[in-house]
């Protein structure tokens, strides 16, 4: 399947409409600590991946990136090379010798601040690829709520496809569901036809069971995904933590029947974690969950250790960090 398919069934899959807040459910989840934490040092090992199927799950890791840029020095262009870099990821010659030039690998979106979503959306136009903005008070949640709302709007009418909101994460430490709910209903529908990923924020819940309730109420209220962190908090993405929201996602589709996608973010700099995280969704949620339409991992530096990697794979030996520079 050509990334260009990838990218397409993103709109073919029937998008999560939401429905009522279930607080029957939302208490019966209860989180085992040990367990989880048991199960999830199992992943990295249960899996060894190898020479050329090593290279397709890297190639298909770079598919599901949303290559990112949230500084405070962002400018027009270093957001236009991070497009660049976006729609040819990895170098042609490198793609030949693996004998990948024919695949056509892209990332899967590229994620701004809403100041430079016109940028992103110019310089990737005809590419397929979606340009997502981080929004609602990204990435404390703390601002107004009508300016919150007012600023997803605005990245969707700048042409944002992709809206990544926060949490107003006191919903959640004072177990506030409805006012949960209902924020992230609002954010869903600001977003109109651009899909909403929800950043829980994970680090700052206090408990895995506080993330496995806060993961349920954003798919009750019509999140297209769960995403871990904002990647500024200081505990981002971890594997104990994916493996809970992951098994809402599966929970959530056997009982609704619609699937949901999941973002880690933050702190994902190697390619074997990339690795370890699309063997969790495979592992836990099946094939669908390791394509890009529900599947993202938020990177901005992962990118160079992947292609090095590839690099390794390619002529047996590892290439210096600054012949594959990021933007």
């Amino acid at each position: 399947m050509s990334v260009q398919d990838l990218h397409g069934l993103l709109n073919n899959i029937q998008r999560n409409p939401g429905i009522p807040l279930d607080l029957d459910w939302v208490d019966s989840i209860r989180i085992n600590r040990s367990a989880v934490e048991r199960r999830a040092a199992t992943l990295p090992a249960r899996r060894s991946v190898k020479k050329k199927n090593q290279v397709a799950w890297l190639l298909r890791a770079i598919s599901c990136i949303d290559l990112t840029t949230l500084g405070g020095d962002d400018t027009p262009g270093n957001v236009q090379r991070l497009c660049a870099k976006a729609k040819r990821p990895v170098r042609s010659d490198l793609l030949e010798t693996l004998g990948a030039e024919s695949i056509g690998v892209r990332v899967g979106a590229v994620c701004v601040y809403h100041a430079m979503v016109s940028t992103a959306v110019k310089a990737l136009a005809g590419s397929g690829i979606p340009v997502a903005a981080v929004a609602a008070g990204f990435p404390h949640g703390l601002s107004p709520f009508q300016q919150r709302v007012d600023e997803i709007k605005a990245s969707v009418a700048a042409g944002a496809s992709e809206i990544d909101i926060v949490i107003t994460r006191a919903h959640v430490l004072t177990h506030d569901w409805r006012a949960l709910y209902d924020e992230i209903a609002a954010f869903r529908e600001a977003c109109g036809e651009a899909h909403l990923k929800t950043i829980l924020a994970t680090g700052e819940l206090g408990t895995l069971t506080n993330v496995g309730k806060a993961s349920a109420v954003a798919m009750m209220a019509g999140a297209d995904f769960i995403k871990t962190s904002t990647g500024k908090e200081s505990v981002n993405a971890t594997l104990p933590v994916g493996l809970v929201m992951v098994r809402q996602i599966r929970d959530y589709e056997a009982q609704t029947g619609f699937k949901v996608g999941y973002k880690p973010a933050g702190g994902i700099r190697t390619a074997k974690q990339s690795l370890d995280w699309l063997i969790l969704m495979k592992e836990e949620l099946g094939d669908a969950w390791v394509r890009n339409e529900l599947f993202r991992i938020g990177a901005s530096s992962l990118l160079s250790d992947i292609e090095r990697q590839l690099d390794h794979a390619a002529t047996g030996h590892y290439s210096a960090y600054n012949r594959h520079p990021m933007p």
